[in-house]
């Protein structure tokens, strides 16, 4: 396996559309998404706060956020706090990732950062066209990406990583 990267063209209207819109490509990263949009005044501490909840429920159940297919994900506060900026990269393309994050967020109880951004539908919980309709109108498209492990998917990494483990401890045991 090498390294790769890739292009992605600008959206033109011979892309797929899925469910919810235009299917971006798939590249050495996988799938993700960068969302850019300003910040309700007064609620960056909120958004900073928001990522303690996102802790609390990993230590909780360590697979809190194993339905999204997540590699990283990186929230930035910017300009003074703002704006701000949702980074994710996963394995499953738009439509899947929004409908499966909405779907996490009414089952377990907790509401999404986003609801500290200017436009976010308050209705999000029932109404998940709205919720995708911002995503895809704050969503600011990646033009090149780049992966060390390319096209690999989260799972395929942790087997990788259980292996490593499960090879390590019996050479341990053999010496």
């Amino acid at each position: 396996m090498h390294p790769a990267a890739a292009v992605i063209p600008k959206h033109d209207p011979s892309w797929e559309m899925g469910k919810h819109g235009p299917v971006w490509p798939r590249t050495p990263a996988c799938y993700g998404f960068t969302i850019i949009a300003r910040v309700k005044p007064g609620t960056a501490e909120a958004i900073r706060g928001y990522g303690n909840k996102i802790v609390a429920a990993l230590e909780g159940d360590p697979n809190f956020l194993a339905p999204l297919k997540l590699h990283y994900l990186r929230w930035v506060l910017f300009d003074d706090d703002t704006r701000f900026m949702y980074q994710g990269i996963f394995d499953t393309d738009f439509d899947k990732y929004t409908e499966d994050a909405i779907e996490l967020f009414k089952k377990s109880g907790l509401n999404t950062i986003f609801e500290n951004l200017e436009g976010f539908p308050e209705d999000w919980k029932t109404n998940p066209e709205a919720f995708i309709k911002f995503v895809r109108a704050h969503q600011c498209p990646s033009f090149m990406e780049y992966g060390e492990y390319p096209y690999v998917s989260a799972d395929e990494i942790k087997k990788a990583l259980a292996l490593k483990a499960a090879f390590t401890e019996m050479l341990d045991q053999m010496q």
